[in-house]
């Protein structure tokens, strides 16, 4: 009798083995030598934790908030283009897995259904990962996640340049489902396709981003605006003082661009940039609930999972996507209490040991 899975790697074998190839290396790979997306685990794992015992530890509060909206725990679904890749019913079945966990969906712009299809499914809170199509097809983006009942708007801002990965380039992939924002729109695929969903460096195009553009995307919604991709403080402080309320730290889970450090390296200085004024997540990587220990120890307000949500829809679809979200939250408790918390909102300072010369600042000369 075969067991289910006990944890996210275990997903991760079974999805390779059920689904198509061209579809497992397009969930799978990462951008040139995909140096980067190995560094997003490495860089965790070079990470280690201080436990503290003779603590009690007996009732732990896992529950958080983003942006004033209760989740049952920091772990989040990232955005991600195309889920019917892994499973039929798409987003749709993220979104139910998601609410089965009462836990927040970003759902991106290059889904295979709607947003309000998937705000239709969705039981627990949503926001609308945005990519900025040109200013008539934002504008109509933005609106529609508004009415649909969506809580905040994510603005990619990574991707200023195409960049189809390499093993994808091989294979000659091409996405197969439509997209589901986009049926009524009668534009070429340069338009609305994702910047790294085509077979071709020179089909898919991006709009000019600045931080001019920003102002004008206020004045379109009330929503909160959180960006997504900020890698750096410089790049942090701008973002601050031009208002956004969040900030994802994300290197797209090295998909975009190669040869930078790991999400969770990036992440104590934009904490420190961001002075509080802007709540800060992170993505890229997470595969452990200690995973999730450490980011939260490094000041960020929850993490986001990418691939796994994947792995968890091609192994059982909604349920699928539920069994992953559980368990980490199974891991992070034990990890909660081994290392003497109680609460993922009030960790204690030195809770991590980061070793010489790991992430920015720490070079030797």
């Amino acid at each position: 009798m075969r067991l289910d899975p006990i944890n996210l790697y275990d997903y991760e074998a079974r999805a390779k083995q059920v689904l198509p190839h061209n579809n497992w290396t397009f969930i799978d790979a990462g951008a040139m030598d995909e140096f980067t997306t190995r560094r997003n685990r490495s860089a965790f794992e070079d990470l280690t934790l201080r436990p503290r015992f003779l603590r009690a530890v007996e009732n732990r509060d896992l529950t958080t908030t983003v942006l004033g909206e209760e989740i049952s725990m920091p772990i989040m679904i990232a955005p991600a283009g195309s889920h019917m890749l892994a499973h039929p019913e798409g987003e749709l079945a993220t979104a139910r897995g998601a609410g089965m966990s009462d836990t927040l969906m970003m759902l991106s712009t290059s889904s295979n259904y709607s947003l309000e299809e998937v705000s239709g499914a969705a039981s627990g809170p949503l926001w609308f990962q945005l990519y900025h199509r040109g200013y008539d097809l934002t504008e109509m983006l933005v609106h529609r996640a508004e009415e649909a009942g969506f809580k905040a708007i994510a603005l990619t801002v990574d991707t200023p340049a195409p960049s189809p990965k390499e093993r994808d380039l091989r294979n000659r992939f091409q996405r197969v489902a439509e997209l589901g924002n986009f049926r009524a729109e009668n534009r070429p695929e340069s338009e609305i396709s994702g910047t790294d969903e085509t077979p071709s460096f020179e089909v898919s195009r991006t709009a000019p981003l600045t931080w001019q553009e920003l102002e004008w995307l206020r004045g379109l919604t009330s929503l909160p605006l959180v960006l997504k991709g900020i890698r750096t403080a410089e790049d942090t402080h701008i973002a601050v003082e031009s208002g956004v309320d969040g900030i994802l730290v994300s290197t797209h889970g090295g998909r975009q661009m190669d040869m930078t450090m790991g999400a969770i390296e990036m992440l104590p200085e934009i904490v420190e940039a961001s002075k509080g004024q802007a709540e800060v997540y992170v993505d890229s990587g997470v595969r452990r609930g200690s995973d999730v220990v450490k980011a939260l120890a490094l000041g960020a307000r929850a993490v986001a999972i990418g691939r796994p949500l994947f792995w968890g829809l091609a192994v059982d679809g909604a349920e699928g996507v539920h069994g992953v979200l559980e368990l980490l939250r199974e891991e992070l408790d034990r990890c909660m209490a081994y290392c003497g918390q109680t609460s993922v909102r009030d960790l204690e300072p030195n809770l991590v040991n980061i070793p010489y010369g790991w992430g920015p600042g720490t070079m030797a000369p």
